[in-house]
């Protein structure tokens, strides 16, 4: 059976946005809109070593969130890393159908639209392209885009520089919580540490004050790293709003802190329905629902970020994101090092695998 993809959807020029798309009124963009006056995260890694750690861990701590600037990944790469993707959802739609995924025999890599719908029987406005870059012992190339003929070259060279900001990264964030620069890339699996790339595309939407490109979430991985077009749509949730994210620092880089769900304290399957999509239960006493890879690690001294994808009625929305996960087989939880009488661990180790299987089929972990 065919899958309807959002960007063929979007071209037949609906005026009016079929019924599974439109998010339940106190979802909606109109109704749940970000506060004025309040501006994410910007730092910059060119600056004193000792400053940069000393930000990255306030941001990781308050918000789960920043803008890095000064990374030294060229602004050229980033700009062909753009063109390539762009390129690929140009393609007629039989080209693309050819790297189709098979979402439902387990194979997440190639080209695909979410049609997996919530508790609320909704779907996002979105298609995307995913794939894994790393490590090279894993990369299947026979699931890129084989068009244009560019992009395997590019999207290497881009990988090579996304290993070398994780490893920044996570270094720097080792360093917050006075650890040694390695510790958070050990505990993640060293060299074995996976990189997926997933380009997300949302076409122009005819209703987008009630549609969303991706509903409120965590990320799975440990950090996600992502570029994007100049049409703005991201936010992010902090003490009780939405927060947009201005795209007006060209070539920065969104950093995320990731997630690792672990359900605990919800009452009920309601309350768990309730905070991913109204995301407004965070301090009503349920526990908050995001448990992020890099917030187990940490035992809670760092927070995964919440948060959801807005599209546009006349621009086509796009994001490059690298998503950092650990191996299948990693055991995550709080780092040893971290743990004494004063300060217990909050959180139960588990395999990611079983944090995996367990998110994609919406199963509780508790």
């Amino acid at each position: 059976m065919s899958t309807e993809r959002v960007q063929t959807l979007s071209s037949t020029t609906i005026r009016q946005l079929p019924a599974r798309f439109v998010r339940l009124p106190h979802e909606q963009p109109a109704n749940s809109k970000a506060i004025d006056g309040v501006t994410v995260p910007v730092i910059s890694l060119a600056g004193p070593s000792s400053g940069v750690v000393d930000q990255i861990r306030r941001a990781c701590s308050e918000w789960g969130f920043f803008l890095a600037t000064d990374h030294g990944i060229p602004g050229s790469l980033i700009e062909r890393l753009k063109e390539v993707g762009i390129e690929f959802f140009k393609l007629p739609q039989a080209e693309k159908e050819k790297l189709a995924n098979d979402h439902l025999a387990g194979d997440l890599e190639g080209y695909g639209t979410k049609m997996t719908k919530n508790h609320e029987e909704k779907v996002e406005w979105i298609d995307y392209y995913f794939h894994l870059m790393s490590p090279a012992s894993k990369v299947r190339h026979e699931k890129w885009p084989h068009h244009p003929p560019s992009y395997r070259k590019v999207t290497e060279e881009y990988n090579r520089e996304m290993l070398r900001m994780t490893e920044e990264l996570l270094g720097m964030l080792s360093e917050g919580l006075g650890l040694e620069k390695g510790a958070m890339r050990k505990c993640l699996g060293g060299d074995d540490i996976e990189l997926e790339m997933k380009i997300n595309f949302y076409p122009p939407c005819p209703q987008p004050e009630l549609a969303l490109g991706v509903e409120p979430h965590t990320d799975m991985s440990a950090l996600t790293i992502l570029v994007t077009n100049d049409v703005p749509g991201l936010q992010v949730w902090k003490d009780g709003n939405w927060v947009a994210v201005h795209y007006d620092i060209p070539h920065a880089l969104f950093v995320h802190v990731g997630d690792q769900i672990e359900v605990r304290r919800l009452q009920s399957i309601q309350a768990l329905e309730y905070m991913y999509n109204a995301c407004v239960c965070m301090d009503h006493g349920h526990g908050r629902n995001g448990n992020a890879c890099m917030q187990v690690l940490s035992n809670g001294k760092y927070k995964g970020v919440l948060h959801r994808s807005l599209v546009n009625r006349e621009k086509t929305r796009m994001s490059w994101a690298v998503f950092t996960a650990p191996q299948h087989e990693a055991t995550i939880g709080p780092i040893p090092e971290l743990i004494d009488d004063q300060n217990p661990p909050k959180y139960t180790a588990r395999t990611f695998a079983e944090f995996r299987y367990r998110k994609f089929n919406k199963l509780p972990l508790n």
